[in-house]
């Protein structure tokens, strides 16, 4: 009885002493920003027919469905293409800035936005990622997804540093401008009756309540006289954060457990087939050699059916079984990553590559950021000679070894590491 209460208070203490998975997290933010940023890119020669004015789904026929679901959206408030050029340029510029984790609060609330928006102005546009990218855009608003491999961390690290140094820090002021900026914005929606739903239990209450935390943590944390709010709210943000990585992660369970099991109850997955027919359709088949090719084989056609199903199947069984875990993992994305290649479907294999990410070991990515930093550095050096990253001399600490491989106990009461 005494290791059983021992262990559930450790775990509590866990899961709110710190935000757990930093870099876990990170990587999705970075994986389902750069997606969403790409594809935006792309179709913006065709955005106005794509979610504009100009699209099939008319505006008549968007408003009808929006009525009916109570869809979010901001480009129902006008029909004018300027309103609509604003948001996708809105859109694209809180893409960006959520990838590189400037001001990642603010960043990820209004990157949600752009993806429902866009999304639910035309319902019909996507391939199976966007429903992913739908899902992730809300559960990142409430990730502290900017611990690691962000602008925020940098400019964190480089305040305690001044503080170390010199006593006292700059004061903040984008911060708090950028709070005044959406909270009028808010005021202009509300009160000019543009959101759906009223101020109680609609998205306007979603909105203010994230709006009036901020404001909260902001204030809380200008003052010095007593800590304890401030450890207070750090305990509810961390629960806020565990919480929503594991939602993150049920997700991505649910989403293979669920296409595992359906194609099991299909024909065609059932004595091999499947694959054979979408590498014989047209818009199916960007590299149409390529497709020939795979389809020729019989036994590789067998395969690649089975060990879809299997890989669906089983992987969220794996979660604690370290190896076969990462495994798995490795099979599914190189799996996406022909399916992005042969079946032309980049976006739909990016999203799904990034909500695979979540499961990634801590280990390997530390390495992965440590290689891009490298890099960086590298072509840093090159284009700019004495800018980039000093290495570390034989006077200079070196940057300390990798955590030790956590045990299955571990693994287990997290899910998300090595």
């Amino acid at each position: 009885m005494g290791r059983l209460a021992s262990a559930i208070g450790n775990g509590i203490t866990r899961v709110t002493d710190r935000a757990l998975g930093p870099y876990q997290s990170a990587i999705i933010r970075i994986g389902f920003s750069a997606t969403w940023l790409l594809f935006l890119l792309r179709e913006f020669p065709h955005r106005r027919e794509l979610y504009g004015p100009d699209g099939p789904w008319s505006w008549d026929l968007a408003q009808q469905l929006i009525a009916n679901n109570d869809a979010f959206t901001v480009l129902m408030w006008s029909d004018s293409m300027v309103w609509f050029e604003i948001v996708y340029a809105v859109a694209i510029l809180s893409t960006f800035l959520l990838l590189l984790g400037w001001r990642t609060r603010a960043a990820s609330v209004l990157f949600m936005v752009g993806v429902l928006s866009l999304q639910n102005r035309s319902v019909f546009m996507g391939d199976g990622g966007d429903n992913v990218l739908h899902l992730m855009a809300i559960y990142l608003v409430f990730v502290r997804c900017a611990q690691v491999w962000s602008l925020d961390a940098r400019r964190a690290r480089r305040k305690r540093e001044r503080l170390e140094r010199d006593g006292s820090a700059p004061e903040d002021r984008v911060g708090p401008a950028l709070w005044c900026v959406l909270g009028f914005a808010l005021l202009v929606a509300t009160f000019g009756g543009l959101v759906p739903g009223g101020l109680f239990g609609g998205w306007l209450t979603f909105f203010w309540g994230l709006w009036a935390v901020h404001g909260l943590w902001w204030a809380v944390g200008r003052v010095q006289s007593d800590v304890k709010p401030r450890v207070l709210l750090d305990i509810v943000g961390n629960l806020v954060h565990n919480a929503a990585l594991v939602v993150i992660m049920a997700e991505a369970c649910l989403i293979y457990a669920a296409a595992g099991w359906y194609k099991v109850q299909g024909s065609r997955w059932q004595d091999g087939t499947a694959a054979y027919y979408p590498f014989h359709l047209d818009y199916f088949s960007p590299w149409a050699a390529l497709s020939d090719l795979m389809s020729s084989s019989g036994t590789m056609v067998m395969l690649v059916t089975y060990g879809t199903v299997i890989v669906q199947v089983a992987f969220p069984f794996t979660l604690f079984n370290r190896r076969v875990k990462n495994v798995l993992l490795a099979v599914m994305m190189t799996e996406h990553a022909v399916i992005a290649v042969v079946l032309g479907l980049p976006f739909f294999s990016l999203a799904m590559i990034a909500a695979d990410a979540v499961f990634l070991p801590t280990p390997f990515l530390k390495r992965l950021g440590g290689l891009v930093t490298r890099g960086r550095d590298r072509v840093v050096r090159r284009v700019l000679p004495g800018r980039g990253r000093k290495l570390p001399g034989p006077s200079e600490p070196q940057q300390p070894p990798l955590p030790r491989e956590k045990g299955p106990t571990e693994q287990a009461h997290v899910g998300f590491t090595a």
